[in-house]
């Protein structure tokens, strides 16, 4: 598979809460670059599955599945042909599956070119789990985004009571931190901090600060 190196990238990996697709959307703004969600796309595949009744866990049937959909991002939206899914694939339940899926080897490596091919002029800004490490290993600049697993089931407390959704922080906790084992044991691409990534602890910190961190390095790196 060829990759452009030619196209600057900022790969910023981190998991579940830590802020990290807050920032890639705000450091693609100020840098006027692409935007890639790659958790969506887990997480549009988990959510045509079980529009279709499809069992997540079953590897070929979510690796056909991913290969067949027609996915677009226009105007903010996510949607696969004429079906909108925006608001589908942020539910708690979804992203519960979409971590499945995300584990299963066949389906990563069918959407890794999907990924890749988001690289385009005159930047990328790539938000994942694995971006540092398997989709841009030759990013420009790579971020580490983390917080403690309390601060980040607080983070997202705050934003479903915010959205009038009535929730536990106690059941978050207890997702996020089943999220973390899943994500950081499974045998394909599990999530790690690249060994040449910017280790940045958000725990104390505002998404402002975490961008001026962000901006600073990128000034160093990739401008």
């Amino acid at each position: 598979m060829v990759m452009n190196k030619s196209i600057p990238v900022l790969a910023i990996d981190g998991p579940s809460g830590s802020g990290k697709g807050t920032l890639a959307a705000r450091m693609a703004a100020e840098l006027g670059w692409h935007l890639l969600d790659s958790g969506a796309l887990y997480r549009i595949v988990a959510a045509m599955a079980v529009r279709r009744g499809l069992d997540v866990e079953q590897e070929q049937t979510m690796c056909e599945l991913a290969q067949s959909l027609d996915i677009a991002f226009p105007d903010g939206r996510v949607r696969v042909r004429e079906v909108d899914l925006t608001d589908e694939i942020r539910t708690e339940d979804i992203g519960v599956m979409a971590s499945r899926v995300a584990a299963l080897p066949a389906v990563r490596a069918a959407i890794l070119e999907l990924q890749r091919n988001f690289a385009q002029a005159p930047g990328l800004v790539a938000d994942g789990r694995d971006m540092g490490t398997v989709v841009f290993p030759h990013a420009g600049l790579k971020i580490f985004l983390d917080a403690s697993a309390e601060a980040r089931a607080e983070r997202r407390y705050n934003q479903l009571k915010n959205k009038g959704l009535s929730v536990s922080l106690r059941d978050l906790l207890e997702q996020i931190e089943e999220r973390d084992a899943r994500d950081r044991e499974r045998a394909t691409a599990p999530l790690k901090a690249a060994s040449d990534a910017l280790l940045i602890d958000s725990t104390q910190m505002t998404i402002e600060e975490v961008c001026t961190t962000v901006m600073q390095a990128a000034k160093q790196r990739l401008l």
